[in-house]
């Protein structure tokens, strides 16, 4: 006679076994997957506190933490040193104007010239070179603000025009040099 609680229920105790057989491999798969885990945070944790223990890891982060002070303070010098590079840029000459041309339409060349000198504010001075069979003649004048007191011969006019608008300039030279170089 067989008595259980086996018997009772009405399982098959074969069934049963195999079961409980199954649900022992998950568990043991289960448990290599949290043992792989475990290891490589070991292996990490280890690299990460390599030669350290809790007092140098802490000076190790205030180290950079006064590493980076440092580049803060470096950084904001670069930036007081950029703007008064900028702000001495401005009375600097930046822009530049010149035009050849026959002074006395006698030298059979284009030996006179017109140069210009402006800074941002288009203030600065025109330097006008006259050549002849005499002699070289000079004469400056003062720009400002892109105009000049003194009357402007049509040379002089061209070279502040081109130092005033040089972009517009350079793009036009490029453009004829790629017609010239076309034809």
């Amino acid at each position: 006679m067989k008595s259980g609680i086996i018997s009772n229920l009405g399982i098959n105790p074969e069934y049963l076994i195999i079961l409980l057989f199954l649900i022992q491999i998950l568990l043991f798969v289960l448990l290599i997957n949290v043992n792989m885990k475990y290891n490589r945070l070991k292996t990490i944790y280890i690299s990460f506190m390599r030669g350290k223990d809790g007092k140098n890891l802490e000076e190790s982060i205030f180290e950079r933490f006064t590493l980076l002070d440092k580049v803060e303070e470096i950084a904001k010098k670069n930036e007081t040193d950029i703007a008064d590079i900028r702000k001495k840029m401005k009375k600097h000459y930046q822009k530049v104007g010149i035009v050849k041309y026959d002074a006395f339409h006698e030298m059979g060349g284009n030996l006179s010239f017109v140069l210009t000198l402006l800074d941002e504010q288009n203030s600065g001075w025109l330097l006008n070179a006259m050549h002849s069979r005499e002699g070289c003649y000079t004469y400056i004048k003062e720009i400002v603000k892109g105009e000049s007191y003194i009357e402007l011969a049509e040379e002089e006019k061209e070279s502040l025009e081109r130092a005033i608008f040089q972009e517009a300039y350079d793009i036009k030279d490029v453009d004829l040099k790629i017609k010239t170089q076309n034809k």
